[in-house]
């Protein structure tokens, strides 16, 4: 559905309605996703979708009820519903007036047409370089490429009307040699950017240098985070930045704004307009979105709000809102860390001793509320000697508060698109004093 389709499907189902304040969201998306291991494309899916969300407040209620069907009958069935939900709900002083929107634009670059359009073939091309890559070094590879297209529109009866069009693509790649493996990834709006040449050279290359792996001992380190492995362990910080998490306690932030937290090189902003992530210039209740600093050379300065959380803590509507129902609260979903001024081959012929890593996974959460996760390194993790890299290194375990590894940080000068399935944000390289390993693998 085109925005005129969409707005005008909002329009017919707010004059049907009859709470007391009506939000409804339309959706439509076409995801498509070709994967590839051994040497083919061994599964091509597409999938479109097409759906209408209602949330209905009734007396301070607020039920929420969804479909696919648009036709008259089964949108006058989903108001019943949203309102029937509503009076099972219980009754909530707090709900505010839902926000009356305002204007937006949509930034350069959030839909390129290349992208909708990719076919089949064009997503083969892609594995194919990457396989010839893989193949050429005797190694195997897995992975795969993706594009599609989304749209969104949020209209309210406070006269909020917010439409937008979006593009994604991205390419992500596992090679696998004897006793080594190698990673590359890309996220971007615009399919033509994606190299399957540049993505399988790398993935090739970090399993090539990082072949005969040593062990190291565990402990504190020095450690040279490429963007994807960076941009996985903040992502864990970022929840930390909801008004929500700030209001309950649970955020390492609780304590206070406007207080000194991290390095003095730290700077980051939620950002829906930076070039390399253009993305919805709105929220999820139709509220506009600006450049919001979150954290200025060091000092958190501001928790993300939607509309019942600007209520609650008096604070400004930051637009901020994720589709209702939801139990995380508002959530910054453009994270933007701002770089430094050396390259990340300076940063390593900096470290007299330390590690390179390539990537993390399998990160998950020891202490909330101070920020403590733990993890694995993955796919290339090297040894730094006398700035130097000196080979790869067995992966390691760490267990780490990601608050303390920003107390000592310095970041590239270069910033990556970087995500995963859950999450896309912009980040340099970071190199960070004492981060901690506990255990190190056979692997």
């Amino acid at each position: 559905m085109n925005k005129q389709e969409r707005e005008a499907v909002a329009r017919r189902a707010l004059d049907r309605s009859s709470a007391d304040q009506t939000e409804v969201r339309i959706s439509g998306s076409d995801d498509a996703l070709t994967r590839f291991t051994h040497g083919i494309s061994n599964q091509n899916l597409v999938s479109s979708n097409v759906s209408i969300a209602v949330r209905a407040v009734v007396e301070g209620r607020t039920g929420v009820a969804a479909a696919n069907d648009l036709s008259d009958a089964s949108i006058d069935a989903l108001l019943a519903r949203a309102r029937e939900m509503a009076s099972f709900a219980p009754r909530d002083e707090g709900v505010p007036t839902l926000p009356a929107g305002g204007t937006t634009q949509v930034p350069a670059g959030a839909f390129v047409e290349s992208t909708a359009s990719a076919d089949p073939s064009a997503r083969a091309r892609v594995c194919d370089a990457i396989i010839a890559h893989a193949e050429q070094a005797q190694y195997w590879c897995a992975g795969y490429v993706s594009s599609g297209s989304d749209g969104t529109t949020i209209a309210n009866s406070s006269g909020a009307l917010a439409s937008f069009d979006g593009t994604s693509a991205a390419v992500n790649v596992k090679v696998t040699a004897t006793d080594s493996t190698g990673f590359a990834e890309r996220y971007t709006t615009n399919f033509d950017a994606l190299d399957g040449d540049e993505a399988g050279a790398r993935a090739v290359e970090l399993a090539r240098l990082s072949a005969k792996p040593r062990a190291v001992e565990p402990g504190e380190w020095t450690v040279v985070l490429e963007p994807p492995a960076f941009g996985e362990l903040f992502t864990y910080l970022a929840a930390h930045f909801s008004a929500q998490n700030f209001s309950d306690g649970s955020s390492c932030f609780s304590g206070g704004l406007d207080r000194t937290y991290f390095d003095e090189r730290v700077t980051i902003f939620d950002d829906f307009a930076h070039p390399l992530a253009p993305s919805m210039p709105f929220d999820y209740e139709g509220q506009p979105k600006s450049r919001l600093p979150l954290v200025e050379a060091g000092v958190v300065r501001n928790v993300v709000t939607d509309s019942y959380y600007a209520k609650k803590l008096d604070r400004p509507n930051t637009g901020h809102a994720l589709p209702a129902p939801n139990a995380y609260g508002p959530q910054p979903l453009n994270i933007v860390i701002t770089p430094g001024t050396r390259s990340t081959q300076e940063l390593i012929a900096q470290t007299k001793r330390g590690l390179l890593i390539s990537r993390f996974w399998y990160i998950r959460t020891v202490d909330q509320k101070r920020a403590i996760v733990t993890g694995m390194t993955r796919d290339g993790t090297f040894l730094i000697e006398d700035g130097k890299i000196a080979g790869g290194v067995r992966n390691m375990r760490f267990n780490q508060s990601i608050v303390e590894a920003l107390g000592a940080v310095e970041f590239s000068s270069a910033q990556r698109h970087t995500g995963s399935f859950g999450y896309q944000l912009v980040v340099p390289a970071a190199k960070i004093d004492k981060f901690t390993f506990t255990s190190t693998t056979e692997f």
